[in-house]
């Protein structure tokens, strides 16, 4: 009677742990299934982002409905608009949102907000902005997620993700999407009257460093704009209240604008000579950045060569299972992978630095030559 009883309490529980180890090891299986394919240069999705068709092999082809849009979104970035001003251009023009073109294809609601069709909203248009897929390239890994126990992904970081260059026809090209990721680091939100400040984004305070905010005191008589500190303003940090006028700041850059200008007029040779250092240090600085970074990659690529040896030493052995060293040479494999990538663009970007600073080097002397020999 008592044995019959302990079968009842613990014959549950036991069932529910080799379910567990079943739902485990088939997550396993289907993670390594697809990091493999992955890797190999095919899409793991099957619905490639907004501009793009998939065809039955699995190749993305360009949408002749959705491109324009990702191209006049690119421009309407170039021209100076931020994502905001972008989706309410847009919504204004009643364009169909990638949700709603995607329900009017295949119906699915995933992403179809009734009476929103052509509402725009400032995130998908970012996200439109951020996505290096336009320029012709594959990212693959872009989430994952953390345990098969949990349902929603997380955004990986870039060196986790695995990019194959050339694999589609590009909308964007790449100069352009390069230009729109410079100017969405220095991007400038307008304030609360619908305007961009002529400083705003690029004024800091002296004291604590915090970005300063344009800050507007109007009444019936008069009207005074100001850069007060960030910091104060928020009270985030102890910093005091000080601001300066934004017509007495003008008047000090153009001031300042006006003696750099005159000087350049009048020893233009002297004023290139110094601008060319100024570029040539901020280049040396960069391209030693750079070095370091390289020989970073090349230690590590080196280290995963002598794990990959030990590991198969260890699978013949038997040390380890052909399971496990299945999963371990896939993540290692993949991690080289992406090293070796980012060490061949580092080594281009040096090498490009580098063939810059020589021909400038050259340009000089054949000058100065030409200098001494009219002299």
């Amino acid at each position: 009677m008592l044995q019959r009883f302990l079968v009842c309490i613990f014959f549950p529980h036991t069932r529910n742990i080799f379910n567990e180890w079943l739902v485990r090891d088939t997550s396993k299986k289907i993670r390594a299934v697809k990091r493999s394919k992955g890797m190999s240069g095919k899409p793991v999705t099957s619905k490639p982002v907004y501009g793009y068709l998939m065809d039955e092999d699995e190749n993305f082809i360009i949408d002749g409905e959705a491109a324009p849009v990702v191209k006049q979104i690119y421009s309407l970035c170039l021209a100076g608009n931020g994502p905001t001003k972008i989706a309410r251009m847009l919504t204004e023009q009643q364009t169909p949102t990638p949700g709603t073109l995607e329900y009017r294809r295949t119906g699915s609601t995933r992403r179809y907000h009734p009476g929103y069709e052509c509402k725009w909203a400032t995130n998908t248009v970012a996200h439109i902005l951020e996505n290096r897929e336009y320029t012709g390239c594959l990212v693959n890994f872009k989430t994952e997620k953390v345990s098969y126990k949990v349902k929603h992904s997380v955004e990986n970081p870039v060196e986790k993700q695995a990019v194959f260059e050339n694999h589609h026809e590009p909308i964007i090209d790449r100069d352009t999407w390069e230009r729109v990721q410079e100017l969405r680091k220095q991007r400038k939100r307008p304030n609360r009257y619908d305007e961009v400040g002529l400083f705003s984004g690029i004024l800091f305070c002296a004291d604590c460093g915090s970005v300063m905010y344009q800050q507007r005191y109007q009444t019936d008589k008069r009207r005074q704009d100001c850069y007060i500190c960030g910091s104060y303003k928020k009270r985030t940090r102890d910093c005091t209240a000080h601001f300066i006028r934004t017509d007495l700041l003008t008047e000090g850059v153009t001031e300042n604008l006006r003696k750099v200008t005159s000087y350049a007029a009048k020893h233009e040779a002297r004023f290139m000579k110094l601008l060319t250092e100024q570029t040539e240090d901020g280049s040396k600085r960069r391209n030693a950045a750079r070095k370091k970074e390289l020989e970073a990659a090349e230690k590590r690529i080196a280290e995963l060569s002598a794990i990959f040896k030990r590991l198969y030493e260890d699978s013949v052995t038997g040390r380890i299972s052909d399971e496990r060293f299945t999963e371990l040479s896939a993540d290692y494999e993949a991690e080289q992978k992406e090293l070796k990538e980012k060490a061949a663009a580092l080594q281009s970007e040096l090498s490009r630095a580098i063939l810059k600073i020589n021909n400038s080097q050259r340009n000089r002397t054949s000058q100065r030559n030409r200098q001494q020999k009219h002299s």
